[in-house]
């Protein structure tokens, strides 16, 4: 059954916006989430946060006149409820249900699908070095991605093809709140050219937006040893070659291969001040080593993982910042709101980046959590041997990251 199936509620249902339901968590408001949509679909993928109570009870329950009283008894009477789906239609017909039996309820505009389309910009307060970074926030999968903007020059690393249109905005267009406000605002508006399109790798849990901002004039820049993965498109985009430089203003992005999540893993240093790591190293775990070769060359990946951990991002300065490609449930963002910490912090707060190297490989390996959905799809389209159209890669990239060797947060262990 699809959303046009169901029924319009014979009483009226207020439905909140995704952004506005955002808000509420932000400010830790208590939060009553009725999910609708099938158990396999809700654990997979839901709305968490602190002050959030979700509660899992699939559409289907409600078809009926009579509704279970013990369906009825797992739904608070007494808060207000908001009954989600995956694109609208059932939540707002299961609210009507509810609401008809005397119910506190409303529905979440779009469902979780409009709940993806959340993507917020937070300046990145401590970074110190040339021009303004931002950092892109995704929190319905926990993608993250960097624009660094100084004079009239901009670059977006790690862009999602689903918001290609956003970073033309944010770099074109003027804004007339003024300078001293900027850091409390979205980035949209800046005035400036896009000029590069960088990403870290070939990721497997979204589609790129590189060569979507390509074929609209933006200079696209992938990892030279990514292309050894079977990437068709390389002569459209720049190879990016360990040590090569890229001037953004007065700001040089500096290329660092760091292999070991995938072969061509590279990160990117941001005027000397933030090492974009990809998904090698996050705020709170490490990469997990097993979606390129599998299972069988995830102990070589991890090991290979370890070294450039320690050969060439540890050896970093202490007050370089890290900001990876994706932050999980369990990490915990900074005062300034972005998912970034200094080197010297990270290494006293997670063991793993000072372990010998094979108890690392035994640790990221021991509890790694499932890949991510449609992932085997999503690299073939990144590599460009997969054309889908806006909509489906859209539909692929639903759901959680799992990029990180853990669950779990391996800060503080």
């Amino acid at each position: 059954m699809n959303d046009m199936d169901f029924p319009t509620p014979d009483v009226d249902i207020e439905s909140v916006t995704p952004a506005e339901l955002k808000g509420r968590i932000d400010a830790s408001e208590d939060v009553t989430l009725l999910d609708a949509r099938m158990e396999s679909d809700y654990n997979e993928w839901k709305i968490n946060g602190g002050t959030v109570e979700s509660i899992n009870v699939p559409y289907f329950n409600f078809l009926d006149e009579e509704v279970d009283d013990d369906i009825l008894a797992q739904i608070p009477d007494d808060r207000e409820v908001t009954v989600l789906c995956a694109k609208g239609g059932a939540s707002e017909f299961v609210a009507g249900s509810l609401k008809e039996r005397g119910y506190d309820v409303n529905h979440l505009e779009d469902g979780m699908n409009g709940w993806a389309r959340i993507y917020e910009a937070v300046e990145v307060e401590r970074y110190d070095g040339s021009g303004t970074l931002y950092q892109y926030q995704r929190p319905s999968s926990g993608c993250l991605g960097y624009l660094i903007v100084d004079g009239d020059e901009a670059a977006v690393i790690d862009p999602l093809r689903a918001f290609t249109d956003r970073y033309l905005e944010d770099a074109a267009e003027r804004r007339s709140a003024s300078p001293a406000s900027q850091s409390q605002q979205d980035a949209k508006g800046l005035d400036v050219e896009l000029k590069y399109a960088i990403d870290t790798h070939v990721h497997a849990d979204h589609i790129s937006g590189v060569r979507t901002l390509a074929e609209k004039g933006v200079e696209g820049i992938i990892p030279a040893t990514a292309v050894d993965r079977g990437v068709t498109y390389d002569d459209e985009v720049t190879r990016a070659e360990d040590g090569d430089e890229f001037q953004v203003g007065d700001a040089t992005i500096e290329t660092v291969y760091t292999p070991g999540h995938t072969s061509g893993m590279t990160s990117y240093l941001i005027d000397g001040e933030l090492l974009a790591t990809g998904d090698g190293l996050f705020v709170e775990s490490v990469a997990r080593p097993d979606l390129e070769e599998g299972d069988e060359g995830a102990e070589d990946a991890a090991k290979q993982l370890y070294e450039s951990l320690q050969d060439r991002v540890l050896t970093l300065p202490d007050d370089t910042l890290i900001g990876g490609a994706h932050f999980s449930d369990s990490a915990a963002p900074a005062d300034d709101g972005t998912y970034t910490a200094r080197i010297g912090q990270l290494t006293e707060d997670m063991a793993a980046l000072t372990m010998e190297k094979a108890e690392f490989v035994e640790l990221i390996l021991s509890d790694m959590p499932p890949r991510p959905p449609n992932y085997e799809d999503i690299i073939a389209t990144n590599l460009g041997q997969r054309d889908v159209d806006d909509e489906e890669a859209f539909e692929l990239e639903l759901g959680p990251n799992n990029c990180a060797a853990s669950q779990e947060s391996l800060a503080g262990d």
